[in-house]
């Protein structure tokens, strides 16, 4: 499972997969209370990671941080260790900083970096930013790069992977895990 993180401007930490939620604004420059006051499409307000965690109870999860203020670290720490299974979460970012940041502050959290691009030297950029897993766009994917990651000791995690044949493609080349929004497509074995 994989939950998209934004912190409010009082450290609130809210599960939305977009920086705005229509109605309110930018999560990161409104309260809590504020964000939780606003109705989603669905009628309820948008969960706190808290809410989800609990919901979830000993799930894996991911915590995809979108954005996350270096004062609000240790609110993220906090309610990862009093959730129901702290040692099944994880976190990971396109902002390798705070994975970096994250890893010096509880360094057992296992952390991954999101790739958008082919870099030079993959594992430079996991490694780099303490992280273990590289969370790498599905399309970028390819043999050489499923190996520079597995040589320097890391797992690769390919998203967003929303077709069968790609699916296949990728469990063939060695990936670890693939990320996708239709579960039922993710199916190789």
């Amino acid at each position: 499972m994989e939950l998209d993180v934004h912190a409010s401007s009082d450290g609130g930490l809210i599960v939305h997969h977009d920086a705005v939620i229509p109605g309110l604004g930018p999560i990161a420059s409104s309260s809590l209370a504020a964000a939780r006051n606003i109705q989603l499409s669905n009628g309820e307000p948008a969960p706190t990671l808290t809410e989800v965690l609990e919901a979830l109870g000993p799930a894996e999860v991911w915590i995809e941080l979108k954005s996350l203020p270096p004062e609000w670290d240790q609110a993220l720490l906090d309610v990862i260790n009093a959730a129901p299974a702290p040692e099944r979460y994880a976190v990971h970012s396109f902002d390798h900083r705070i994975i970096a940041r994250l890893g010096r502050e509880a360094p057992r959290l296992r952390r991954g970096v999101l790739s958008g691009s082919y870099p030079v030297d993959p594992a430079g950029q996991m490694l780099g930013a303490g992280a273990t897993v590289l969370w790498q766009a599905a399309g970028l994917i390819d043999a050489e790069l499923v190996g520079a990651i597995h040589r320097r000791g890391g797992e690769i995690i390919a998203w967003t992977v929303n077709d069968s044949a790609a699916a296949r493609t990728l469990a063939a080349l060695g990936v670890d895990a693939l990320c996708g929004n239709f579960p039922e497509r993710l199916r190789v074995g």
